[in-house]
């Protein structure tokens, strides 16, 4: 193994990332592969970009496979993780990054459009971390990491449903680490910034302009620099981090 290879060394390890048919999740899967984790390739609808993932994930010297399933439906989510744990073994690293945004005002908020969003990104990542750590308890070994949003610490005009979803990631994340800290399992966040992905594609001009002159770092982020941080998270370096939530956004917020 290469010296590089060495830090952040994921190999025997299985994964299963929620959304990972593009943007986020995408990145992930594949620097989850290029570490040397076998990499389960979850999507709900997409089934050619998750195709062009999965081939992402082998072009990087990567194995895995397509997992469809909604991760809203609760007994899918149940079968899916169980049926991979039959077919490769212990889940070491389970990415709750499956996420759904609809934005409004507060007065124009719809009951529907919060149920979708909760839905998928609170019970979906609780469904997640529900079926994944049965599997992780068993072999004293896992890393849970949910994928959330820095609108939901600093708050957004226009995204009082979607803030409310990712920041209850927190709490959730948080009381599983103490829950099952003692098993070998850590269960941390990753709080990305404004990033480019087809959430933020349709922001006009001038309001990616004010952003990237609020952000220190002066440019919005990439999928890669999220998926970094998940490979640390996932990895064994990061044993003893636990209910933490690692800021990735360039210094939007500190």
């Amino acid at each position: 193994m290469s010296e590089a290879l060495r830090v952040f060394d994921l190999s025997g390890r299985v994964a299963l990332v929620t959304g990972a048919s593009r943007g986020i999740g995408r990145a992930t899967a594949v620097a989850l592969a290029s570490r040397g984790a076998w990499v389960a390739v979850n999507y709900a609808t997409n089934a050619e970009a998750a195709g062009e993932a999965l081939a992402a994930v082998r072009a990087a010297g990567g194995y895995g496979e397509l997992l469809p399933f909604d991760v809203s439906d609760a007994a899918a989510v149940t079968a899916a993780v169980e049926g991979l744990v039959q077919r490769k073994g212990p889940l070491s690293i389970a990415v709750a990054n499956a996420g759904v945004n609809i934005d409004g005002l507060l007065l124009r908020a719809q009951e529907e459009d919060f149920d979708r969003m909760l839905a998928t990104n609170v019970k979906g990542t609780l469904f997640l971390a529900k079926a994944a750590v049965r599997s992780m308890m068993k072999a004293r070994h896992g890393r849970i990491i949910a994928v959330s949003s820095v609108v939901g610490a600093m708050g957004n005009a226009g995204q009082s449903m979607y803030a409310a979803s990712k920041s209850a990631l927190v709490g959730m994340m948080r009381s599983i680490a103490r829950e099952y800290g003692s098993r070998g399992v850590t269960a941390n966040v990753v709080s990305p910034g404004f990033v480019e992905t087809d959430m933020t594609a349709g922001m006009s001009d001038d309001a990616r302009k004010k952003l990237v002159e609020m952000t220190p770092a002066g440019r919005i982020g990439r999928p890669d620099d999220v998926a970094a941080a998940v490979v640390y998270l996932a990895s064994n370096e990061a044993g003893w981090v636990t209910g933490q939530v690692l800021g990735v956004n360039g210094g939007l917020r500190m």
